[in-house]
């Protein structure tokens, strides 16, 4: 295969969670560019709805907009559902979407709090592969890509919940690989501090000073920054990888 090939998508059909926005919206235009037809699934279908007519403008492939709860099991499921109806099948699947709420305390996580951190992290990651990746092993095969966390690693006080969450996830990453193998690979990006819609919230001078001591390049990632990695497992250029975490964080505390 010339190397030019390796990242190559034409002809594929890749469906991305949590993906009108940030690092979601970034590997959905970067699939696109790469030749793959793209579902974009996230709560709000307007945002979906506007990265699709973008993708369809500036690439001219075609874009399917799902509005899809991930952590709402019923949901996951007719979003499956719509995709293999209008594609007939999906070749790359991303599970992106994420929640991490803040908290004050540990004390005062509400269990409604924790369930709905389990349910977005966990629990429709799950479904949705077990749906998807069933159909892919059944058919010509597949590559899934779960988007876990350094949390997973280290988790801090202050994400707890999540970071138990993304740490199943990296747990079902090798589970789901043994489960579909030989015809479907599963991989783990762990992410580190992105600079995504989330940061516009943080104290970015405090930020910046954290930077400085607790990441080796210093900085926070830019969300494309996402792109080779996301490319990399979803394309050919990993045909001999399965059941692998690459840690995207600048050499961050954790990872």
């Amino acid at each position: 295969m010339a190397d030019g090939q390796m990242f190559d998508l034409s002809g594929r059909i890749a469906l991305v969670t949590g993906g009108s926005r940030g690092l979601g919206r970034e590997m959905v235009r970067a699939f696109a560019r790469a030749g793959a037809d793209v579902i974009i699934a996230s709560r709000k279908l307007d945002a979906c709805e506007a990265l699709a007519a973008e993708v369809r403008s500036t690439t001219g492939r075609r874009a399917l907009a799902v509005a899809c709860h991930v952590g709402e099991w019923d949901q996951v499921e007719r979003l499956a559902e719509r995709a293999y109806a209008e594609f007939g099948r999906v070749d790359v699947l991303v599970n992106n979407a994420g929640l991490s709420p803040v908290y004050d305390h540990v004390s005062n996580v509400s269990e409604a709090l924790y369930d709905k951190v389990l349910d977005v992290n966990l629990k429709g990651p799950f479904r949705l592969t077990a749906i998807v990746g069933t159909r892919m092993a059944a058919g010509a095969g597949g590559s899934i890509i779960f988007v876990s966390s350094t949390a997973s690693l280290s988790p801090g006080a202050n994400v707890i919940p999540y970071g138990a969450a993304k740490a199943g996830v990296n747990n079902m990453t090798v589970g789901f690989a043994r489960a579909f193998a030989p015809k479907v690979r599963v991989n783990c990006i762990v992410p580190g501090p992105f600079l995504t819609d989330i940061s516009k919230a943080w104290d970015m001078q405090a930020f910046r000073r954290t930077a400085q001591k607790s990441v080796l390049l210093r900085r926070g990632g830019e969300p494309e920054e996402i792109v080779g990695a996301a490319l990399y497992f979803a394309t050919d250029a990993s045909s001999f990888v399965t059941g692998s975490q690459l840690v995207v964080s600048g050499g961050s505390a954790g990872g």
